[in-house]
């Protein structure tokens, strides 16, 4: 079976434009969380999120392409751009059929959508713009990265709620293996800071509603957290045949060496009891991996900061790891940028090759009061100092999408 390996990484995020100011402020345990600027959200019962800030399409695309993108695509490509780059990624006519691109989203365009909407209610269908369905179908990341970077390779988009971009990765990955293409530029993009999803996730009871101590809304695993914040931005791997790798003399960040992919086939929202369908795509993970369960040294959790989220998510670790559960290291980076959606399995992904390259955990922020059901160690607060070789990335899903990535050296 041919090895995948990870050779350049790209990230927007609410707490950096790019992978060093990004990495930079999670080490540093730098919340991204501040009011929403996007929308008015008076009398919403949540008015703050995990913003991006600052962010200029221009960096990667003429004013013409930016003002016909959604803002997730915008995002996906500036990130795919740095992926590229950060990979020396050359692409021409000999191998563009070779490259192909997977992007995850769990919603796609969804500010295109509503503003669609809003136009065809103020001022009839005449005026919706024809750009409108190709702003905001969720495949349009894979498809406009496709369009600039020249490649010709296979190219759609994996939709799977908040396992969307981990899936992308591990699909990607898939493709490889079986020979389809030598290199997948792959990972997730999502902006649903939009008037009608904060709504809809009110109405759900699953946002923080801590508008007067947002900066320490996002407390996953504490036993005072109260929902999830809302975030937006891109993370984009390079994946490439090992072999096609060393060839080209490109630097490599570590292995892609195992995924699982479960469901819980349980509820549309709620966690199986006890996290069982997350325990099983954990467990795929190490068998394609070839792994024991003591050999894993960090999990960058899932860790929304829901209730029934964090603790069956705990469950899931105690029951695949057992008693080694209690010596790995287990943190949720949504403390600092919130729940990124479709775009969180590749931004905690690449924070898992982050912590392999410079020995550095990333902390949970906010752990303020020990919740007894969840009583790992969650690296609470501050970064740690920590040599690891095999990490481990979860993201799950509404309709019950599991799925859970382990990352190796790569030489």
């Amino acid at each position: 079976m041919r090895d995948v390996v990870v050779t350049g990484l790209g990230m927007v995020s609410p707490v950096g434009l790019d992978v060093s100011d990004t990495w930079g402020a999670i080490l540093a345990g730098k919340s991204g969380l501040a009011p929403i600027t996007r929308f008015d959200p008076a009398g919403f019962d949540t008015r703050f999120a995990a913003e991006v800030k600052r962010f200029d399409p221009l960096v990667a695309m003429d004013r013409k392409l930016a003002h016909r993108c959604d803002l997730f695509t915008q995002y996906a490509i500036v990130a795919a751009k740095q992926a590229a780059d950060d990979a020396c990624l050359s692409i021409d006519e000999h191998n563009r059929e070779r490259v192909g691109v997977l992007i995850g989203t769990g919603i796609g365009g969804l500010e295109t959508l509503q503003a669609a909407v809003t136009t065809l209610n103020a001022r009839g269908p005449q005026r919706v713009s024809p750009f409108a369905v190709p702003m905001f179908i969720p495949d349009m990341a894979s498809g406009q990265i496709a369009i600039l970077l020249g490649t010709a390779g296979p190219n759609f988009a994996t939709v799977s709620a908040c396992s969307s971009s981990a899936h992308a990765l591990g699909e990607a990955a898939e493709i490889i293996r079986r020979g389809q293409a030598d290199v997948m530029i792959s990972g997730g993009t999502e902006a649903p800071v939009v008037a009608v999803a904060v709504a809809a996730f009110n109405s759900m009871h699953a946002l923080s509603t801590r508008n007067d101590d947002l900066e320490t809304a996002s407390r996953p695993f504490d036993a005072t957290r109260d929902g999830f914040v809302l975030g937006e931005g891109a993370a984009i791997l390079v994946l490439e045949d090992a072999e096609h790798a060393r060839a080209r003399g490109a630097r490599i960040l570590g292995k892609l060496a195992g995924y699982g992919s479960t469901d819980d086939a349980h509820h549309i929202t709620a966690p199986a009891p006890r996290g069982a369908g997350a325990a099983a795509a954990m467990r795929q993970a190490l068998c394609q991996a070839g792994l024991t369960p003591t050999d894993v040294q960090y999990i960058n959790a899932h860790g929304t900061g829901t209730e029934q989220n964090d603790r069956a998510e705990t469950e899931a670790i105690k029951d695949v790891f057992g008693q080694h559960a209690y010596r790995l290291a287990v943190s949720s980076t949504k403390s600092m940028v919130g729940h990124t959606l479709g775009a969180a399995g590749a931004l905690e992904a690449s924070f898992c090759l982050l912590a392999m390259r410079d020995g550095i955990l990333p902390p949970t922020i906010n752990q303020q009061q020990p919740d007894p059901e969840c009583d790992l160690d969650y690296v609470p607060n501050v970064a740690r100092r920590q040599p690891v070789s095999v990490t481990m990335s979860n993201s799950f899903g509404f309709g019950g999408h599991n799925v859970s990535l382990i990352f190796t050296p790569g030489e």
